[in-house]
């Protein structure tokens, strides 16, 4: 660190000795850190600070929020400390929100946060902290977010798209991957934009929106307001309802599904939405530039067959295949050490310090211990 920063020895022990007095840092074991002895005077393993939670992460679902403590250094796997559900018939449904996360906030360990970010889905004007329009989640457009969560925790908030958040965190775990397209199946389907590792800026509060491209023949309405968008057919609710009209009669689950494919491989309605999917992915590749593809949410947990078909379909039409290698990943979702990265980036770094959208360069230490004298 000494030489890095080009200070002294001392002085970088004394900053170290600081940041772990502020619960930033930490120090871990050479074995825990995978450190080789050297002769010498040992170094101090340090890492970010992996065991006290310093900021709050809220994840605004289609049914559920769900709330956890974040650590700076974040974790590889998604960790919830708590949900409720999303007010659906009540009159005033942002209202009953505050009230059961209010509720909720009682059941934390931690009552002092550095700072709240909440991950929302839809179009989201970040500097405003609004959600714009929301397909899939109506009744938060326009809501005060941060207003709400400041009468609980009087602390700095942030509100991101849930997408970002995803992208981040893929950065974070694998900071080999700079430059890549994460497309996300969930309740909806988005995209996030990663070049040189930091995401693609834009001049509208919009991108990604990749579940909104209409498909030839389909006549499904959208939430969007539209018919026949990609994501009434591969969305989790528009896999199941396309399962059902294939199999009427048959009992429609998540489960049932997942067994029905394993037994059977990919139907002709699965493949035709697929090879829809992949029209759509690569398209983007050949506009955006980029040739990695992460696929992270619930086609990573059908049988493998059926991501295959998808990622074969991306690669065809994708122009950069045509004489080089368009590479496509299947990656769990690390949308809480997303939401890390942005906390140390939005609420640790000072305003006058900090380049725009680039937390994955202040979280990646997180998972790589280095040695101070």
């Amino acid at each position: 660190m000494a030489r890095a920063l080009g200070m002294s020895q001392p002085t970088a022990g004394k900053i170290a000795d600081a940041l772990i007095a502020q619960g930033v840092l930490e120090e871990v074991d050479d074995g825990e850190a995978g450190g080789n002895a050297k002769p010498g005077r040992p170094g101090r393993m340090l890492r970010l600070n992996c065991t006290q939670p310093k900021f709050l992460g809220l994840q605004l679902g289609l049914e559920e929020t769900w709330l956890a403590e974040l650590p700076l250094g974040g974790a590889e796997e998604d960790r919830w400390q708590g949900a409720f559900m999303v007010p659906r018939s009540h009159a005033s449904p942002a209202q009953e929100w505050e009230g059961q996360l209010r509720r909720a906030a009682d059941s934390l360990a931690v009552r002092n946060f550095l700072g709240v970010l909440i991950s929302v889905p839809g179009v989201v004007d970040e500097p405003k902290g609004r959600v714009l329009f929301s397909p899939n989640v109506h009744w938060s457009e326009g809501v005060d977010f941060v207003g709400m969560i400041r009468r609980i925790w009087p602390v700095p908030v942030l509100v991101v798209h849930e997408l970002v958040a995803l992208a981040h965190g893929q950065l974070v775990m694998h900071p080999g991957c700079e430059d890549f397209l994460l497309v996300d199946f969930g309740e909806g389907i988005g995209g996030a934009v990663m070049v040189q590792g930091k995401p693609l800026a834009h001049p509208l509060p919009i991108s990604g929106e990749l579940g909104h491209t209409p498909v030839a023949g389909n006549r499904r309405p959208c939430g969007c307001g539209a018919n026949g968008c990609l994501e009434t057919l591969l969305s989790r609710r528009g896999m199941l309802e396309s399962f059902g009209a294939a199999h009427p009669g048959q009992p429609v689950t998540w489960e049932g599904l997942q067994a029905h494919l394993a037994a059977t491989g990919p139907e002709p309605w699965l493949l035709e939405a697929l090879d829809a999917a992949a029209r759509v992915i690569a398209g983007a590749l050949n506009v955006l530039g980029v040739r990695q593809v992460v696929i992270t949410g619930h086609l990573n947990d059908v049988p493998v067959a059926v991501w295959e078909h998808l990622a074969e379909g991306i690669r065809r039409g994708a122009m950069w295949e045509r004489f080089g290698h368009v590479e496509c990943l299947r990656a769990a979702r690390h949308r809480t050490a997303g939401l890390a990265a942005l906390g140390i980036d939005t609420f640790l770094v000072p305003a006058d310090r900090r380049e725009p959208a680039s937390p994955a360069q202040f979280s990646r230490p997180a998972r790589r211990a280095v040695p101070v004298n």
